[in-house]
């Protein structure tokens, strides 16, 4: 026997308006909290010392070109004739920026605001779930569930 899910009455339906209302105002208050905390005015502050820096915004400009070449060169694989150049060019460039230290302490504020932006949505889908994926910006994520080394209950008998 197929089991369905009564209809919405109209006084579910507003309770659950009020509820998202509710989560949505709690929301902007964290988020509120989150923009004033010392890592947000560490990132405010270094961002805007790298949009007043002329060097830092010259090699900026230069790393776009250097990017937006090798990724023509990028279409036609590494058998483009000019392939290794502009991939060296971009490093170079990127090396040449990382080296301005408004543009470093940046990129830490950045990574600083990124985990704490992790830690908070890993806190509250977990306060749900222990099964809700939580996204982040590890280029190197740590493999978790079905293949990755990890235990999840998918029965492949590829987790751990």
């Amino acid at each position: 026997m197929t089991e369905t899910l009564p209809a919405a009455s109209g006084e579910a339906a507003f309770e659950a308006a009020a509820d998202m209302a509710a989560l949505t105002s709690y929301a902007f208050e964290l988020g509120d909290l989150i923009k004033h905390s010392a890592i947000a005015a560490e990132y405010a502050y270094w961002k805007e010392r790298v949009d007043r820096n002329g060097d830092a915004q010259q090699l900026i400009r230069e790393f776009a070109r250097a990017k937006e070449q090798f990724a023509d060169c990028e279409r036609f694989g590494r058998f483009h004739p000019d392939y290794n150049e502009a991939l060296d060019r971009v490093y170079a460039v990127e090396t040449r920026l990382n080296a301005i230290e408004p543009v470093r302490r940046f990129k830490d504020a950045e990574a600083a605001v990124d985990q704490l932006l992790h830690e908070v949505s890993l806190t509250i889908a977990r306060s749900v779930s222990e099964t809700i994926k939580v996204p982040d910006n590890d280029p190197n994520p740590k493999a978790k569930g079905c293949g990755g080394g990890g235990s999840c209950s998918c029965g492949s008998g590829g987790c751990g």
